[in-house]
């Protein structure tokens, strides 16, 4: 049986896991102290399967002068220029409070407050329209269109869609949005949570956080457990895994190539060759130099040509659009992160005789214990014959491999993309066999600090850093509580748990 010819989905694969099953796989998730819907206070909905964003995603996109689009267009189809987004209202009450924008042909000031939503349903569900803080609201700011049978703004009110506005910015992704930047209230010297668990014990503050890391690795899971059972797992991991290989700033436009050459048109057309995988890639990335610069020497030149060729024979066969340079974002990268070595990664990743898919659910069948470290092996030998040795494509070949896959690039893929892929199939064996204590450690980041120090002060063990699922723990917190918290910690819900 040729490669091409290989089952993409492996039997027991397409049913997604059921919601205990993903318990099994995550016990100590129960523990984790999250509010039931009916106890807490939230400026947004649940998120949908396929949503990636929140709220405060979409307040700093209002607030960044470089992510908010510029080609804004309220609802009945006016122009929009912003003035001034307004001040980031970090206490009850509108999102941002006076704001500037002049409207229409003849560019009429209007000022006032904003409010984002996700949906414009969501300023009746929430209800503003009695509460007198909003009475001064003159933009509604929503990223979906739209107006639900019913839905009645005040009188003056603007209303704002985002969606079409930044889905028309080609390297626009949510993805690359640093939330821990932009502000989110000044915390107190030692913040309630911090006093709350000031009289833990050592092993009660690592039970905290490792159920609240269980509980994020689960939310994950069951996200990719429904979207397998739409696309199907192998397609899933492919779209996730070349997500996780995108610098940043270059994520949506990896996923977006993810669905223009789909896993089974990859592997169909390559066969098992890395090389001509590049290609297709490279090609429908829009990334193959236009023409050979004159500084290419002979096996560069002789590598562009084959590339072309190859990718000119199937251009037509793409499930759509071929993307354009556009939609890349490339200068200030570093040569190590440029597109075209993460694309040859995905190529020797996609195409070799068992894709990560099936690699990774077999380990855990078959080497339960040490699937993790075996899985990091694969990402990490991932080789194609040009990009081992170039850095660019105009630059001197190097005399030893540079690899394609970093060692913190793997690790990224490890935590978010293969162990909630495993429990998301239903391996709840190997996942309770000390799976989670091998979890790699998460790069520090802003959210990390600023979590722990509120949580445990300057003093903090590093014990409690050095653990990759309490790592991801400090993450949940964060995201759940610290992110939208507008009170500067007064009526946080977290501190009263913590004490019960």
């Amino acid at each position: 049986m040729k490669k091409s010819d290989q089952p993409l989905e492996p039997p027991g694969y397409l049913n997604p896991a059921p919601a205990a099953v993903l318990q099994a796989c995550f016990p100590r998730a129960a523990a984790y102290p999250g509010l039931p819907a009916a106890g807490r206070v939230r400026e947004r909905p649940p998120l949908r399967p396929e949503q990636h964003f929140s709220e405060r995603h979409l307040q700093c996109v209002w607030a960044d002068d470089e992510l908010r689009p510029r080609a804004l267009r309220t609802a009945q189809g006016e122009c929009v220029e912003v003035e001034s987004p307004g001040v980031w209202n970090l206490e009850a009450g509108p999102d941002f409070l006076g704001a500037a924008l002049r409207l229409g042909p003849e560019r009429r000031r209007v000022t006032g407050d904003v409010e984002i939503h996700i949906h414009p349903a969501d300023w009746q569900a929430h209800g503003h329209g009695a509460d007198p803080r909003y009475e001064r609201v003159r933009f509604h700011v929503t990223f979906f269109p739209g107006a639900p049978a019913g839905l009645v703004l005040p009188p003056g009110v603007v209303a704002l869609p985002l969606r079409d506005a930044l889905a028309a910015q080609p390297r626009f992704a949510f993805e690359s949005i640093d939330l821990a930047t932009y502000p989110h209230g000044a915390r107190s010297p030692t913040p309630p949570c911090g006093l709350a668990l000031q009289g833990w014990t050592p092993d009660d503050r690592e039970a905290l956080l490792a159920a609240a890391g269980e509980e994020r690795l689960r939310r994950r899971a069951e996200r990719l457990a429904r979207a397998s059972a739409e696309r199907g797992p192998g397609q899933v991991v492919f779209e996730e895994v070349l997500a996780a290989l995108g610098y940043k700033h270059n994520q949506a436009a990896f996923r977006r190539l993810a669905e223009v050459v789909p896993l089974a048109l990859l592997r169909a057309e390559a066969g098992g060759d890395a090389d001509l995988a590049f290609a297709l890639l490279a090609g429908a990335a829009g990334l193959l130099p236009p023409q050979f610069p004159a500084q290419l020497d002979d096996e560069a030149r002789a590598a562009a040509r084959r590339w072309w060729d190859a990718w000119w024979k199937r251009r037509e066969r793409l499930a759509g659009g071929a993307l354009t340079p556009a939609h890349w974002r490339l200068a200030g990268l570093r040569p190590l992160n440029h597109p075209l070595r993460r694309l040859a990664a995905a190529a020797a990743l996609f195409t070799a005789e068992r894709a990560p898919a099936e690699v990774w659910a077999g380990l855990a069948e078959t080497e339960p214990g040490a699937c993790l470290e075996l899985a990091r092996q694969q990402l990490l030998a991932a080789r194609h014959p040009f990009w081992d040795f170039h850095l660019t494509l105009a630059g001197r070949r190097s005399a030893k491999p540079v690899a394609l896959i970093g060692a913190a690039r793997a690790d990224a893929i490890l935590i978010n993309d293969c162990v909630p892929f495993l429990a998301a199939r239903g391996s709840a064996a190997p996942l309770a066999k000390d799976l989670l204590a091998q979890l790699p450690v998460e790069q520090d980041n802003a959210a990390l600090r600023e979590t722990a120090f509120a949580l445990f002060g300057r003093d903090a063990p590093n014990s409690l850093l050095r653990d990759g699922l309490r790592r991801q723990g400090l993450l949940q917190i964060f995201h759940d509580y610290c992110l939208n918290d507008r009170s500067r910690c007064a009526t946080c819900p977290l501190p009263a748990m913590l004490r019960k």
